[in-house]
């Protein structure tokens, strides 16, 4: 029994699936249609950088996503290893998007296209420079938001993910983020500002829910082949008219990876393949369980041992 993580941002790295670019033609043909879709080159921002340019969330948000569909399409096409058997399909944040596409929920040009303007919704949701997220660690979730509640007439903080064991990530203004950090220091509670120029995942994400709600009411969504693990509610669903519905509370609601990581574990789950750039999701899972086995997917050696699993 296995299931299949895709990853969110923070994952993206210059030359990501260079590979398998230059050595699968379908796989350039993609890159192509993604260039042609966009109307940009998402294909040499990929390869060539510069690394400021890709980390824009605009821009990372489609560029994950092609570099795990192109591996994903790839295991399909050169291994014996059947991947659609998978149990779970579950993608953290963005991610989530990967794991539709690839089950087969939305296709590969709506998927790209959403994620670009997606992006581009959550960069510019409040002004730029005006918020950001900050990591929480070492702490358990449930005293993270004692402070965040018991503190609301000092600043105005959010829970934006659960990602494991003693690592949350907060939401907010920049002026309340400080004074949250403030408030961790009399602590001695560990925390760092995260390098990202928004605040993801929280109410001040509202103009982004707006835009994504309009642009997926235009999007047919089909059943999924696996069942999908949803970040609002880290449980499985196949209904497609609730995955849609979910996709737009995503974008304010925390994303509930621990709990959806647990759920799947509960369910019998031994097994977990992350398919796409880095092995931050693995790292994530090997803190909620030590004794699950873990495989990161991102370049043809990886592809070609997965038939020894």
């Amino acid at each position: 029994m296995f299931s299949v993580l895709f990853p969110g941002q923070g994952s993206q790295s210059v030359g990501m699936a260079k590979d398998l670019y230059d050595n699968f033609q379908y796989i350039k043909d993609l890159f192509n249609e993604a260039d042609e879709t966009l109307k940009m080159s998402i294909s040499k921002l990929i390869f060539e950088g510069p690394k400021e340019l890709l980390n824009e969330t605009e821009n990372t948000q489609p560029a994950i996503f092609l570099v795990s569909y192109a591996i994903y399409t790839t295991i399909k096409n050169e291994t014996s290893f059947d991947i659609t058997k998978a149990n779970f399909f579950a993608g953290h944040s963005l991610g989530e998007y990967s794991a539709l596409a690839c089950s087969g929920v939305i296709n590969f040009k709506d998927t790209i296209k959403l994620l670009k303007i997606r992006g581009n919704a959550m960069q510019n949701a409040i002004p730029k420079n005006e918020g950001g997220m900050v990591a929480v660690l070492g702490e358990d979730i449930i005293d993270i938001e004692k402070i965040i509640e018991n503190n609301r007439n000092k600043f105005n903080c959010f829970l934006a993910n659960d990602n494991t064991k003693g690592q949350v990530v907060i939401s907010g203004k920049f002026n309340d983020l400080n004074k949250f950090m403030t408030e961790l220091k009399k602590s001695n509670i560990k925390n760092m500002k995260l390098p990202v120029s928004a605040p993801f995942h929280c109410v001040l994400m509202k103009p982004a829910t707006q835009i994504m709600k309009n642009q997926l009411k235009e999007i047919k969504f089909l059943t999924p082949k696996n069942l999908i693990v949803s970040n609002v509610t880290a449980q499985p669903t196949k209904n497609s008219e609730n995955i849609k519905s979910l996709l737009i509370e995503q974008i304010e609601k925390p994303v509930r990876w621990r709990e959806s990581i647990v759920n799947m574990i509960k369910s019998g789950n031994k097994k977990f393949i992350e398919i796409g750039p880095g092995k931050v999701l693995s790292g994530l899972v090997k803190r909620i369980d030590r004794n699950i086995e873990l495989f990161q997917v991102n370049n043809i050696e990886d592809i070609n041992n997965l038939d020894n699993l």
